[in-house]
């Protein structure tokens, strides 16, 4: 008798994250007042058990190539003051990036700035699907889930996507204290570059030292461009982050930075 379509056996898949672990997206204020959004692409530096540490030493995944050091603690600040939504991913970016396409080299990188990363040589199929499926996945859910919920009640949505930057990369010492980036659509990032640029002493770049318009990023083409909404991904360097002091003081500049660009924005693009 031939087996009814219930009853196939369903095809094994990889599992990668424990159920004492904790889960891929840390979110809060989905009903926040503001018209803020702000996601952090690189939040944490948690390796999954089943992993282990990816073949690195602990020093390895205290630096940057592991996560954005001090990124979430200035968003939460800012989401905070603002009562403003916040997504966040609640994984290294060494287990997958999700600021990058699935698929490309980078999305699981075998090397980052000059360090191997043992454990991501010649992975099996399953297992990239598995680390897709279990952290990239829904990271990029939530945060679309959220950003259409808003777009159908008319909410007035502005996309921050939040990361920090090494103050020094391959040896060259990187003088600038945040950046903006952008790629087509400069609207949003050129009234917060002029709110930064506007405190004395502060040096921002433009689309410097990374560049929005060289294309390889995944959440602000994906999530801001796509939809057609303002939005800008911002990097602060992480020695001036590194500490509650500091990301104290962050926070409260990019309030105040991000106020008086939303205001500049709507008064030039009503």
């Amino acid at each position: 008798m031939e087996r009814a379509a219930t009853e196939v056996p369903l095809i094994m898949r990889s599992h990668l994250l424990g159920a004492d672990e904790p889960p891929a997206v840390l979110a809060s204020r989905r009903d926040g007042r503001s018209a803020f959004v702000i996601a952090v692409d690189h939040a944490s530096r948690r390796i999954p058990k089943r992993l282990v540490t990816l073949g690195l030493g602990e020093s390895d995944l205290e630096r940057h190539i592991a996560w954005d050091i001090g990124a979430l603690a200035v968003a939460q600040g800012v989401s905070a003051a603002l009562d403003a939504p916040l997504v966040a991913q609640n994984y290294s970016r060494l287990v997958i990036d999700c600021n990058r396409r699935p698929g490309e080299p980078t999305s699981i990188p075998t090397i980052s700035e000059s360090t191997p990363i043992p454990e991501n040589l010649n992975l099996p199929a399953e297992q990239v699907s598995a680390r897709r499926r279990e952290i990239f996945e829904p990271y990029h859910q939530h945060l679309s889930a959220l950003l259409e919920e808003r777009a159908a009640a008319h909410r007035h949505t502005i996309l921050i996507v939040q990361h920090s930057m090494t103050d020094v990369f391959k040896g060259v010492r990187r003088e600038m204290h945040a950046a903006v980036l952008y790629n087509h659509d400069r609207r949003f990032a050129g009234c917060l570059l002029e709110a930064l640029r506007s405190e004395a002493g502060l040096i921002v770049g433009d689309n410097e030292p990374y560049s929005g318009k060289q294309e390889i990023g995944y959440t602000l083409p994906h999530h801001g461009e796509r939809r057609g909404i303002p939005h800008v991904e911002v990097e602060i360097r992480q020695d001036l982050i590194q500490l509650p002091s500091g990301q104290a003081e962050w926070s409260r500049r990019m309030t105040a930075a991000l106020l008086a660009a939303e205001q500049a924005f709507l008064r030039e693009f009503p």
